[in-house]
């Protein structure tokens, strides 16, 4: 099991986020924390695999944290996801910079972390491989730092460039946003297939997701195209 230490200042969000995580079979979360000082306490504490590391914290920004765990020869290892809604471009290259495996906007969906943490799973299977090994080779190095596979398309797998367009074009007509069930309508797609579009386009930053709120129930996720 991948034990992972989920950081983030809301405690709604990391009760959401760690539930995420048990969701996904190889993954169990090990603590949660709620600021920079917390979290370099549990990282060496509790000696997570993986942190899901939230930039915005009350004391320390996640990443000085994350430099700090860098910095540690105790805390060197461990992985780290950064989780944010930060997406400014000095914040993203300070993640690249401090060995941040991926950057994840929020909100996203479980699909989109779910990814990330197989993602992290693979890598570090190929790196116990290779530790067995007396070397690698080119291609050894390749896969291990190349990027995570995607389909020729460049989107993730199962979706089409087609059907992408055809979604894309659905929001942008719709300036008031969609949800699932109208973009479906729209693009005469099943809702799910439709949702799927719609959240990749939030995962990569082109669209955006607000909550639209009835007279009873939970509110209904409405997508937004960024212009």
């Amino acid at each position: 099991m991948i034990r992972v230490l989920v950081v983030d200042d809301d405690f709604m969000v990391a009760k959401v986020h760690s539930g995420y995580v048990e969701r996904t079979p190889g993954f169990t979360v090990v603590g949660a924390a709620h600021t920079g000082a917390d979290a370099l306490r549990a990282v060496r504490d509790l000696a997570p695999d993986l942190v899901l590391l939230d930039i915005y914290l009350p004391d320390l920004d996640g990443l000085a944290v994350l430099r700090e765990l860098r910095a540690d020869p105790s805390t060197v290892d461990t992985d780290v996801v950064v989780i944010t809604a930060a997406r400014d471009v000095e914040t993203i290259r300070g993640a690249m910079r401090g060995g941040a495996l991926h950057y994840l906007i929020k909100p996203f969906s479980y699909a989109a972390l779910r990814d990330q943490l197989e993602h992290v799973g693979a890598l570090r299977a190929k790196l116990a491989r290779l530790s067995a090994r007396e070397g690698a080779g080119q291609q050894d190095v390749d896969d291990v730092f190349g990027a995570r596979p995607r389909s020729t398309s460049g989107l993730p797998k199962g979706l089409t460039e087609q059907t992408a367009e055809l979604v894309r074009q659905a929001l942008i007509g719709h300036p008031d946003g969609l949800s699932a069930s109208e973009c479906a309508a729209v693009t005469e797609l099943s809702r799910p297939s439709a949702r799927r579009y719609l959240e990749h386009f939030v995962d990569i930053g082109q669209a955006q997701v607000r909550l639209r709120y009835g007279g009873t129930g939970r509110p209904e996720r409405q997508y937004h195209w960024r212009s």
